[in-house]
């Protein structure tokens, strides 16, 4: 089983061809930052293993400290991805922005905002995190939430078969603990939902 690890999105594969690999049986589920929410009748899903945000990434000198703050900045988000899903769904708060820029890859995005070409970058809390914590002081995170939604691994609609294999050997890794010493171990809490 090939599987598309999307966790940084520092991968060769680009987000926005998921769906083109999938239907072309490249690899055979996509997992690791795959939303659910919005999603649901577009590809065969296992249990939500996780709860994620899409959350503002700012350089921590910038005064930017609520979503309101926002206005009149250029904005960046990945591609066909979950952020830009929220902010399609939020036009009151997309609407002030200055400018919605678009990028390939959640790395290029927070190069931008390192770089002084954006404001603010919209991206998986999860991603966020791992990026907040690697540049030690040089950015801070939104208290304000801009959507909430559940992580799963999605497969090509229908398939059931293979779905079923992962969701049986997920339920095993939460029954034994496995999940939830993976979970602390790069996140220093359990994070994860299944059987909870």
């Amino acid at each position: 089983m090939q599987v598309l690890n999307l966790h940084t999105n520092m991968d060769l594969t680009a987000w926005d061809s998921k769906d083109q690999e999938l239907s072309s049986k490249n690899i055979d589920c996509v997992w690791n930052g795959f939303t659910i929410n919005g999603r649901e009748d577009k590809y065969t899903w296992t249990e939500a293993y996780m709860n994620n945000d899409q959350i503002v990434l700012v350089n921590a000198n910038s005064g930017i400290t609520t979503l309101a703050d926002l206005a009149g900045k250029k904005v960046c988000v990945q591609k066909d991805s979950s952020g830009l899903a929220a902010l399609t769904d939020n036009p009151g708060l997309t609407d002030t922005f200055d400018q919605l820029v678009q990028v390939d890859s959640y790395l290029n995005a927070v190069m931008e905002l390192e770089a002084g070409a954006v404001d603010a970058v919209v991206m998986d809390e999860i991603v966020a995190y791992y990026q907040y914590d690697a540049a030690s002081g040089k950015f801070a995170i939104l208290d304000e939430a801009v959507s909430s939604e559940e992580y799963g691994v999605g497969f090509l609609l229908g398939n059931t078969e293979l779905r079923d294999k992962v969701q049986k050997a997920l339920e095993e890794m939460a029954s034994d603990g496995t999940l939830a010493k993976i979970s602390n171990e790069w996140f220093g809490e359990d994070i994860t939902t299944i059987g909870k």
